[in-house]
């Protein structure tokens, strides 16, 4: 046991030498382009919305704000641990084209708890336009899984600004330069994962590696310690099992690309959310993991995989 926490330690906690605090409050902020106060499939990531975390209860007076960043993932930072059981967050200013604030705010869930930090994680915070789309203008859409259509043949576009790095660059095993640079823009499904020629770009993370290591105690209890990796990547037919797929799918993409669309944080926390909600909000998440895992961006805009073979 004493080696799986210390890799858990090496995994998880580099993602944390950024922040100077000891709790960090993090969520993503979206586009609610169907005004139904949920995710759907046409709702995107917005940028650029700025969000309050405030607290009546337990704590009162303690208050943080953060602004959404490119891909709608915006985080606060408190000193020391204060309890912040009491706390909600909520989005208090939009900018143009989605700037209708959705007051209601969201309770704050406690997804990590060790080596003296703690990571609270947000549900889904929505802003919303001052009318809804013209496909969802005639009603809420249907409960139907979206379609996912092949992708247009178009030019991949350049990559946006990347964040803030917060994860170590780590060198494969062999010690020999990563096969593409970090910050260059790449999103793999989970089949190239799972292709032999494309091994060399299990870097941070090994196939090996339990499920239970890799998103902590909520997936433990879901999915089981002894689930690696690659065996969650064969998961199909079962929802949890194509939101674990997706899940794992999107860790590898986060941590390969500094430019995917969900921060390594980001995917774990949601990963986490997705598991203690209902079976929508656990479809919804695996169809959200999906689409990003397919190189969608936003609109039009897709990115491919850059994977190339191993020699």
């Amino acid at each position: 046991m004493a080696p799986l926490l210390l890799l858990f330690f090496l995994v998880t906690v580099p993602a944390f030498t950024v922040v100077n605090g000891n709790t960090m409050v993090s969520g993503t902020v979206f586009c609610d382009q169907c005004l139904d106060g949920r995710l759907s499939f046409f709702d995107y990531p917005l940028s650029g919305a700025k969000v309050a975390v405030t607290c009546n209860g337990t704590t009162p007076g303690i208050t943080g704000e953060a602004n959404s960043n490119w891909a709608g993932n915006w985080a606060v930072r408190f000193e020391g641990r204060p309890d912040l059981s009491g706390c909600e967050a909520k989005v208090v200013a939009a900018p143009a084209g989605c700037p209708a604030a959705v007051a209601q705010g969201r309770e704050l869930s406690l997804v990590f708890d060790m080596f003296g930090m703690e990571l609270y994680a947000v549900g889904p915070l929505f802003a919303q336009p001052i009318k809804p789309m013209r496909l969802c203008r005639h009603g809420k859409p249907s409960g139907a899984p979206p379609v996912f259509w092949p992708r247009p043949p178009v030019q991949t576009p350049a990559p946006p600004p990347p964040p803030p790095q917060m994860l170590p660059l780590l060198p494969p095993p062999n010690g020999k330069p990563a096969p593409v640079p970090f910050f260059e823009a790449s999103a793999c499904p989970f089949y190239k994962w799972m292709m032999p020629e494309y091994k060399c770009y299990w870097r941070v993370l090994q196939p090996e590696m339990p499920v239970a290591l890799a998103f902590g105690p909520v997936a433990a209890g879901k999915y089981g310690t002894r689930m690696t990796l690659w065996q969650g990547l064969h998961g199909r037919g079962d929802l949890y099992q194509t939101l674990l797929r997706e899940g794992i799918t999107a860790l590898l993409n986060s941590y390969h690309s500094a430019t995917f669309l969900y921060p390594t944080l980001t995917v774990i926390s949601d990963m986490n959310l997705a598991l203690l909600g209902s079976q929508r909000q656990a479809l919804t998440m695996a169809l959200r993991f999906r689409r990003a895992n397919s190189g969608f961006v936003s609109g039009h805009s897709f990115i491919t995989c850059n994977f190339n073979a191993c020699s």
